[in-house]
């Protein structure tokens, strides 16, 4: 079982918005920091936000104030709210559980995000 599942990416114009989702299972959501990363083609895995157990965020410079992770334990999710997107932004975005002593991290599968006119 896959224990991160992401959806909500698609195709938008310069200057939409997207909200990316991420449905967890198998494990306890809010004893984890989660974030969310993205590697678009010819380039590295970058951390896009972060988020920790109390609801703190971390943002990577090119998206603050554009992006706003979220998180709703009750519901096992995580979220991503990305406003005012630019083609820069185009990547495969993908949900991170992150490490904890003696647990690995775990990643989903990936969505497509596409920034295009």
């Amino acid at each position: 079982q896959v224990p991160l599942v992401e959806s909500g990416g698609g195709s938008v114009q310069p200057g939409g918005s997207l909200r990316l989702s991420c449905a967890t299972s198998g494990f306890i959501l809010n004893i984890y920091d989660m974030g969310w990363y993205r590697q678009a083609p010819g380039k590295e895995r970058e951390m896009v936000a972060t988020i920790d157990t109390g609801g703190s965020g971390n943002y990577a410079e090119s998206v603050k104030g554009r992006f706003t992770i979220s998180r709703d334990n009750a519901k096992n999710a995580v979220y991503l709210q990305m406003n005012s997107l630019k083609p820069e932004d185009t990547a495969v975005y993908y949900c991170k559980r992150e490490r904890r002593p003696y647990i690995e991290e775990a990643w989903g599968q990936g969505t497509q995000v596409t920034v295009s006119s």
